[in-house]
């Protein structure tokens, strides 16, 4: 499979000629692709030059290190951030800054967007100075959030309003995976731009899926994070009533990951939440807001799905006493308080 299509934007040969990262001739991995999907290992571009402008647009949990590893795999990428102080860690590795997603897209040839929710992935994507009045034909716009599908598919609509091409990319994948370059991307919508962008995805992630009408990749990342939700939701009780009963949830932790339930969740979230910490790798916040657009797509083909729906008033629950921001591991204190209260 050839990774340029005819969508491959025309380069000044004083691009191609810097050590950076650049779309080649030849495919710069072979592709293994099985029913869509792809899993490739780590890349890395110090073979081959890319000679492609990268854009990355939010500079949060996530994008910060996935643009961090763009850069160092030698690719020329331009950033944007709301609060501009979360730009300087990379401006100092190299990346160049522009003070609006316009000018992002203006100056680049793919720009990615990672934001943290549906409202502000239309802003950054088409509102004042959005990124699609910066956007035209040979350009391609990536927007790796987590939203729902008629979100995807209003961005979709303004990208390729103006001749560009579109792809919805949310990531399977929380803050340590996006350090290590292992995340999953679910991908869909314009293939000639997947097939343009693997290489880039392939330095960010371990593997990527592509999944065909945009709409596809955020259905997928909703079920996904539906059933995160609700098994860490079913893991805090777990926890508790271990606790409860005079077991060492420490203990259930253990025997937990050596046996058909074993989950990776499980064995690295336990240890901090037996001792109530929750460092922030997926804010709570967001988990709700995924159970709230997942049992939005639910409603959308009559699909019952009532373990998520009572996992989303638990996460709401938490929301309230304050631990929007906290790991959404931090449930489990919904829980607390619930048994607390039943107590007096």
């Amino acid at each position: 499979m050839a990774m340029c299509s005819s969508f491959c934007p025309q380069i000044p040969n004083q691009l191609r000629a810097r050590p950076g990262c650049s779309f080649p001739k030849k495919p710069l991995y072979a592709l293994s692709v099985k029913a869509f999907s792809s899993q490739t290992p780590n890349a890395s571009v110090k073979d081959n030059e890319l000679s492609a402008r990268i854009g990355f647009l939010g500079l949060g949990i996530m994008g910060s290190p996935m643009a961090q590893n763009l850069l160092k795999a030698g690719c020329d990428v331009t950033i944007w951030n709301r609060t501009k102080s979360k730009c300087d860690p990379l401006i100092s590795l190299g990346a160049k800054y522009k003070s609006t997603p316009q000018e992002v897209a203006i100056s680049c040839d793919v720009t990615f967007a990672m934001l943290a929710d549906p409202e502000s992935a239309v802003e950054v994507a088409c509102g004042k100075h959005g990124a699609a009045s910066g956007m035209n034909s040979g350009k391609g716009y990536v927007d790796v959030s987590t939203v729902d599908g008629a979100t995807s598919k209003l961005i979709s609509g303004h990208i390729k309003a103006t001749g560009a091409s579109f792809l919805e990319a949310p990531v399977s994948g929380s803050k340590k995976p996006a350090e290590d370059g292992q995340l999953i991307f679910l991908t869909a919508g314009d293939k000639s731009l997947y097939e343009m962008v693997a290489p880039i995805l392939d330095i960010m992630g371990k593997s990527r899926f592509y999944l065909g009408d945009v709409g596809n990749g955020a259905a997928m990342k909703l079920v996904v994070n539906m059933i995160m939700g609700s098994m860490m939701a079913s893991f805090s009780e777990g926890l508790l009533l271990s606790e409860k009963v005079g077991l060492d949830p420490s203990v259930l932790v253990e025997v937990v990951s050596q046996g058909a339930i074993s989950a990776p969740m499980y064995s690295m979230k336990g240890p901090s939440m037996i001792q109530s910490l929750y460092p922030p790798a997926f804010p709570l916040k967001h988990q709700q807001k995924d159970l709230r657009l997942a049992l939005g797509l639910a409603e959308s083909v009559s699909q019952s799905i009532p373990i998520a729906a009572a996992a989303n008033e638990l996460y709401k629950v938490a929301k309230s006493h304050g631990l929007s921001d906290h790991d959404f591991s931090a449930v489990i204190e919904a829980l607390k308080a619930k048994s607390q209260n039943s107590a007096k």
